[in-house]
């Protein structure tokens, strides 16, 4: 990653304010990337889906790291089930800074529900203080492939992680059905612009 791409989140937040510079970089970052898309609309989409199932796990720190070996193993057992590493990658970013708090805090009261365990729950301020103490301690790469997944896992156990299940079966199924969607409308205006460029072309 260049300077320049490390810098844009700062300058479009700068420039457009926190929540308008946090869309625009979604966009940039999530969206774009469907959009501009080469490959068939359902490879595509299949890499959103893993994506957004991944985001919707408590492994952060280690997101892209099991996309890519995920990637690795379906290309190898199933070939035909391949998905747009890239674009899957992507789409982990829906946990982000801002966001894993509240949706790491939604993965686990949903779990003590599942477990029956709702009394238990403590509020949102002190999870999210804890999660971003967590998150602030200073690792390397490598060694965050372990700490943050083992330290989540220690604090709040299995609710957090049978919790997340339901919602990552949703999120995948709702990426696939609206990027698919969307992949095929870009590539048919593709086919009617290459379409009319011939009929030009021919008329000349």
């Amino acid at each position: 990653m260049t300077a320049a791409e490390r810098s844009l989140p700062g300058r479009i937040a700068a420039k457009e304010g926190p929540l308008n510079g946090l869309r625009r970089l979604l966009r940039l970052r999530l969206v774009i990337p469907v959009l501009r898309a080469k490959h068939p609309p359902h490879y595509t989409a299949r890499g959103v889906a893993v994506g957004l199932v991944i985001a919707m796990t408590p492994t952060v720190g280690i997101q892209m790291a099991i996309v890519f070996a995920l990637w690795l193993l379906v290309r190898w057992l199933r070939p035909a089930w391949d998905f747009n590493v890239v674009v899957a990658m992507a789409w982990t970013w829906v946990t982000n800074v801002f966001t894993v708090a509240p949706f790491y805090y939604l993965f686990l009261v949903t779990g003590k529900l599942m477990l029956g365990q709702v009394g238990e729950t403590k509020s949102y301020a002190d999870f999210a203080a804890r999660l971003n103490e967590l998150l602030a301690t200073e690792v390397s790469w490598l060694d965050s492939l372990w700490v943050y997944a083992a330290e989540i896992f220690t604090l709040w156990g299995l609710p957090m992680f049978i919790g997340s299940i339901p919602w990552a079966i949703v999120a995948g199924w709702l990426g696939y059905r609206w990027s698919d969607s969307l992949a095929r409308a870009v590539h048919a205006r593709r086919d009617k612009r290459r379409q009319r460029r011939a009929a030009q072309r021919q008329a000349q």
